[in-house]
């Protein structure tokens, strides 16, 4: 479980192919002398397990299910990346209640200035964009954001230069991909109702 509130911008050291995913290794400020082998990482929202590390470098398994439901698989050299260590007792719930767990791939429909600020939006999944709620939470590449302005498949987000300076949204373009992970509790309610109304239709 994660915050959605980004420790590290790192960066992408190398991404290899192999058999059953890839092999994904990483540059990091975060402390790695405290990172045990085994750990989890939240690396663009989704949840990694650390294979190997040396000083200031993590590596990771990735599996082919993680290339196809995620952005991971457009890493090259130098790209950088969100990274954010699990949710411990003694951390601040400073975002929302993340996963780790991306259900889909969005994109950056367009960016406009506002003031310091920007305002981004972006266009979901039909099956993704039915959990945004106005003022409520979503996970844009492991990032915890307020939605707002929502139409249709569509949703705007404003980013302050903080956020900009400290995580990949300050770094891409209109058209680029980003991982999206719903709130959980608007999936639990969702079952929970759903179950509820088939049962009362019962015969």
């Amino acid at each position: 479980m994660f915050t959605g509130i980004i420790e590290d911008l790192g960066a992408v050291e190398s991404i290899h192919a192999t058999d059953g995913g890839a092999v994904l290794t990483v540059r990091t400020a975060l402390p790695t002398a405290k990172i045990k082998i085994g750990d989890s990482i939240a690396v663009n929202g989704c949840c990694l397990t650390v294979v190997a590390k040396g000083r200031g470098a993590l590596r990771f398994d990735v599996s082919a299910e993680t290339l196809r439901r995620t952005n991971l698989g457009d890493f090259k050299p130098a790209d950088r990346v969100n990274l954010e260590r699990c949710l411990t007792i003694d951390k601040l719930l400073g975002g929302h209640l993340v996963q780790g767990h991306v259900d889909a791939v969005g994109k950056i429909v367009s960016i406009k200035p506002e003031g310091d600020s920007k305002l981004y939006t972006f266009e979901a999944p039909a099956n993704e964009a039915r959990y945004l709620i106005e003022k409520g939470s979503v996970a844009l590449d492991g990032i915890s954001l307020t939605v707002f302005g929502i139409r249709g498949r569509r949703f705007s987000v404003a980013l302050i230069p903080h956020t900009l300076k400290v995580t990949t949204l300050g770094y891409k373009k209109p058209g680029d991909r980003v991982n999206v992970e719903s709130d959980l509790l608007a999936k639990y309610i969702e079952r929970v109702v759903g179950g509820r109304a088939q049962q009362a239709n019962l015969p």
